[in-house]
C-alpha cells in the first residue's frame, strides 16, 4: 500500500569520533539528515549521451558546473559545462538563460531540461532548442508530452491536448465526480498517472473516473473561521467503490472511443499499456474480490475486447504492480511481472499469450527493472540478492534465462550500465560504508580494474558513535526475522538501558536494509541511542519482499502473525543483560500505528509507554481496494473486522498511549483516532491524544521536528 508508507526512522553507524564527540540536536537528526549530514556523492551522476563518458554535477567556489570522466582514458576527468557556457548555447539558439545551474539529463537525443518553468530539449549537434513543454502548459495538472509534440493537460476537471499552437477540449463533463486523466484507484496496483501516450505520440489512452456513487468525507480546514468542511470522496471497505473506464483519443481525428471493458463496474483496470504497433492496448483487469485477473488485448480502434492473454488466480489475492515491457526488437514479445511461484518474477510471453519461459526463478525478488541492453537480447534488473536486505544489479538474457549478478559484494547498489553494456557505474553503501561510487569495466574486467570515483567520509565523525548491527531472530513459525539494534553511546554491557522498539508491520514496506541508514532516512533513532536507550526494529510477517507466503500470512487477520512475531522479538530482547525489560517503548506510524495499538491492547503490561501515529482504529472504515485486498470485505469477513475493531477494545487500555493524527489525514482519516478516544471516554480509561493541523498522513516540514520533540518528551517521561 503506497499511502500506508510508515516514518522511515533511520539509523547510524559507528562514527570514528575526531575530538570531542558531540550529541545531534533533534534538529540534526530530522531536518540535516539528507542535506548537510548525508553520506557525501556525486549529484546527477549519469552516462553521457548513452556512451562510455560519465558526468556529473560539482560545486567549485560557489559555482555549479558538469564534470565530464572516461574510465578507458586512465580515468581523466575534466570541466565540461559551466553555467556561462550553457547560458551561451542557450542564447544563441533564442532561448531563456537561467541564473543557476539547471538539472539536466545528457540524452543522444538532446540534453533534456526544465528552464524558468519550460521542459526543453537542447540538441549540442545543431545547436537548437526543440521547447517539449511550454512553462504555461507545464503549469496545468498533469501535463504530460508524447513523442509527436503534443501535450495532454487537466484544466478546470477537464482533459485538453495540445499541439503547442492550438489546443483541443477532449472532454466536457469533467467534475469532482468525474475525474479524467489522474491516478485512480487511490493509487493501488502501481498506478500513479492517468495518461498513457501511445509510442508514436499520436494516441491517448486515459482514465474516466466516476466517484458520484461515492460517500463523501469530511476534511475539517480550521484556517478558516468558521471552520469549513472540505469534502473528499473515500470509498469505504465493503462499501460503493468507483467505476472506472478507459478511454482512447486519436489526435488525428479529435475524438474518443471507449474500451469494452465489460462489467462488473467497479472491477479494477490497472497497469495500461500500448503494444509496440499500436493497434492494441493491455489492461490488467482484476475483479474487486482481487483473487483473479485477466490480462486482457483490446482493439484501440474501436474500443473492442479481442482476447485474455493469460489469468491468474489466488486463493488470498493476486496484486498486478507493473505494466508489460515490450521487448524492442521483438515487438511481439514482452516481459511480465509475478509472485505466481512464491516470489515476484520475471516471465517472457508472446502476443499470443504463450509463455516463452520464466526468467528469473528463486527465493529471492525483482524490486525493479531497469530495462534492455542495446541490442534488446538482456534485461537488468534489481533483485533482493544476496538476502533481503541487500539490492544488486542483475542481467538475464532472454533466450537463455541466464541471470548474473553484476554488482559484487553486499549493500544496497544504485547502479547504471552504459548503452553498450560495457561499462557499470555502482552507487552503494553498507551499513559500515556511507558511500562508495565505483566504475568498472563489464567485459574485460581482468584488464581493467574498478575506478573509485568517490568514497565518502564518515557524515557523523564529530558526534557520539552508536553501534550498529543487524541480524535475524526466529518466531515461533521457524521464520527468520531481520532485526535492526542501535545501542547506547558509550555503551556498557554490564549497565541496564531503557529499550525502544520501532515496527510497521504492513505489505509494501520494508524497514530494514543493509545501507548506510539501515533503511530508513533521517537520524532519530541515532539520537534517541545518545540519551540513553536502545533502539530495535524489526520486519514481521507481513512485510515487504520476503516472497508471498511470508506476506499473505497476514490475510483477513491483520495483526495476529505480527503480535506474534513481536512476542518473539520482546523474548529476545528480555533475555539480553543490557536491556531494561521494565522501561520498553513501542512506536510505529500508519499500519505500524494499528500494530502498536493493538499490541498494547493485546499484551498489556509488556510496554511501559506506547506511541501510535496516524492509526488505523478500524479496517471497516479504511479504503476499498487496500482493506478488501488484505481483509475481504465486512460482509465476507466479520469475525476478521470484529477482531481488528480497536475501538471496541478501547476498555482494554492499561499501558501509557499516546495518539498522533494529522487533522487533514485522507488516507487514516482522523475519525479513527477520534472514535478511539471517545471509546477510551465512555470506558474511564485514559489515552494522550495530539494532532497536527494542516498536516496529512505524515507531518513534514519544520514540523517533523515538533513531531519528534513529542514522541522523544511522551517515551522520555515514562521510561527514565
Amino acid at each position: 500500500m503506497k499511502k500506508l508508507i510508515p516514518f522511515l526512522i533511520p539509523i547510524l553507524l559507528s562514527a570514528t569520533v575526531y575530538g570531542q564527540p558531540k550529541n545531534l540536536s533533534l534538529e540534526d537528526a530530522m531536518l540535516r539528515a539528507r542535506t548537510s549530514l548525508a553520506p557525501e556523492n556525486l549529484a546527477q551522476l549519469q552516462f553521457f549521451e548513452n556512451s562510455t563518458d560519465y558526468v556529473y554535477l560539482k560545486k567549485q567556489n560557489g559555482q555549479d558546473f558538469w564534470m565530464r570522466g572516461n574510465y578507458k582514458l586512465a580515468g581523466q576527468e575534466w570541466p565540461f559545462l559551466s553555467l556561462e557556457t550553457l547560458n551561451n548555447y542557450l542564447r544563441q539558439a533564442g532561448s531563456d538563460t537561467v541564473k543557476t545551474m539547471p538539472l539536466i539529463r545528457f540524452t543522444k537525443e538532446g540534453w533534456l531540461m526544465l528552464i524558468n518553468g519550460s521542459k526543453i530539449s537542447y540538441q549540442p549537434a545543431s545547436g537548437k532548442v526543440k521547447v517539449l513543454l511550454p512553462k504555461e502548459v507545464a503549469a496545468k495538472e498533469n501535463a504530460e508530452e508524447g513523442a509527436a509534440g503534443f501535450i495532454a493537460y487537466l484544466d478546470q476537471y477537464n482533459l485538453y491536448v495540445t499541439d503547442g499552437q492550438n489546443s483541443q477540449q477532449v472532454t466536457s463533463d469533467g467534475s469532482r465526480d468525474i475525474v479524467y486523466a489522474s491516478s485512480v484507484h487511490r493509487d493501488e496496483f502501481g498506478i500513479s498517472k492517468g495518461i498513457f501516450w501511445s509510442p508514436s505520440g499520436k494516441k491517448l489512452a486515459y482514465y474516466r473516473m466516476d466517484q458520484e456513487m461515492v460517500d463523501n468525507y469530511p476534511l475539517i480546514n480550521w484556517q478558516q473561521v468558521p471552520a469549513k468542511a472540505e469534502l473528499i470522496k473515500y470509498p469505504m471497505a465493503g462499501g460503493k467503490s468507483h467505476h472506472v473506464r478507459v478511454g482512447i483519443y486519436n489526435t488525428a481525428t479529435a475524438s474518443t472511443i471507449w474500451v469494452r471493458t465489460g462489467l462488473p463496474a467497479d472491477q479494477y483496470l490497472t497497469n495500461i499499456c500500448w503494444t509496440p504497433d499500436e493497434k492494441h492496448l493491455l489492461i490488467a483487469v482484476l475483479n474487486r474480490e482481487q483473487n483473479h485477473m485477466l490480462l486482457n488485448m483490446y482493439d484501440a480502434a474501436n474500443g473492442d475486447f479481442v482476447k485474455t492473454l493469460f489469468e491468474e488466480k489466488d486463493d488470498k489475492y493476486v496484486e498486478p504492480l507493473v505494466p508489460a515491457l515490450f521487448v524492442k526488437n521483438q515487438p511481439g514479445q514482452f516481459i511480465w511481472q509475478s509472485n505466481r511461484d512464491g516470489w515476484n518474477h520475471l516471465y517472457l510471453y508472446d502476443l499470443s499469450g504463450k509463455l516463452i519461459r520464466q526468467l528469473t526463478k528463486g527465493n529471492w525478488e525483482v524490486t525493479e527493472v531497469k530495462g534492455f541492453d542495446i541490442k534488446n537480447e538482456q534485461l537488468y534488473f534489481v533483485a533482493t540478492l544476496p538476502t533481503a536486505t541487500d539490492r544488486s544489479l542483475c542481467v538475464t538474457n532472454l533466450k537463455t534465462g541466464k541471470t548474473t549478478v553484476l554488482t559484487e559484494g553486499t549493500g544496497v547498489h544504485a547502479a547504471q550500465v552504459s548503452a553498450d553494456g560495457s561499462t557499470l557505474i555502482d552507487n552503494y553503501s553498507t551499513t559500515e560504508l556511507p558511500r562508495r561510487i565505483l566504475i568498472s569495466d563489464l567485459k574485460k574486467p581482468a584488464k581493467n580494474k574498478p575506478k573509485i570515483l568517490l568514497e565518502s567520509g564518515n557524515p557523523l565523525k564529530e558526534y557520539k558513535a552508536t553501534p550498529l548491527s543487524l541480524f535475524t531472530i526466529q518466531n515461533n513459525a521457524g521464520d527468520s526475522l531481520y532485526c535492526r539494534l542501535f545501542l547506547p553511546a558509550d555503551f556498557a554491557p554490564a549497565r541496564k538501558y531503557p529499550v525502544i522498539v520501532y515496527w510497521y508491520g504492513g505489505p509494501h514496506a520494508q524497514m530494514i536494509l543493509n545501507n548506510w541508514n539501515g533503511g530508513a532516512g533521517d537520524y532519530w533513532f541515532r539520537y534517541m541511542a545518545q540519551q540513553g536507550y536502545a533502539v530495535f526494529t524489526l520486519d514481521t510477517r507481513g512485510s515487504d519482499n520476503r516472497g508471498k507466503k511470508f506476506e499473505q500470512r497476514i490475510f483477513r487477520r491483520l495483526g495476529d502473525a505480527q503480535m506474534e512475531d513481536m512476542d518473539a522479538a520482546v523474548s529476545y530482547l528480555k533475555k539480553q543483560p543490557w536491556a531494561d525489560a521494565d522501561r520498553m517503548g513501542l512506536f510505529g506510524w500508519s499500519f505500524g500505528g494499528f500494530m502498536t495499538t493493538n499490541y498494547v491492547l493485546n499484551r498489556p503490561g509488556v510496554f511501559k509507554a506506547a506511541v501510535a501515529g496516524g492509526p488505523v482504529m478500524d479496517w471497516a472504515m479504511y479504503e476499498v481496494m487496500y482493506g478488501e485486498r488484505y481483509m475481504d470485505t465486512p460482509q465476507e469477513n466479520p469475525e476478521g473486522y470484529a477482531a481488528t475493531n480497536l475501538i471496541s477494545q478501547a476498555g482494554k487500555l492499561k499501558d501509557k498511549l499516546l495518539l498522533i493524527h494529522g487533522v487533514q489525514d485522507p488516507v487514516v482519516v482522523q475519525q479513527h483516532s477520534v472514535n478511539f478516544v471517545k471509546a477510551c471516554v465512555d470506558k474511564g480509561v485514559q489515552v494522550d491524544y495530539m494532532i497536527y493541523p494542516g498536516h496529512e498522513h505524515n507531518v513534514l516540514g519544520k514540523d517533523r521536528v515538533h513531531l519528534y520533540q513529542k514522541v522523544t518528551d511522551y517515551l522520555t517521561r515514562y521510561l527514565r
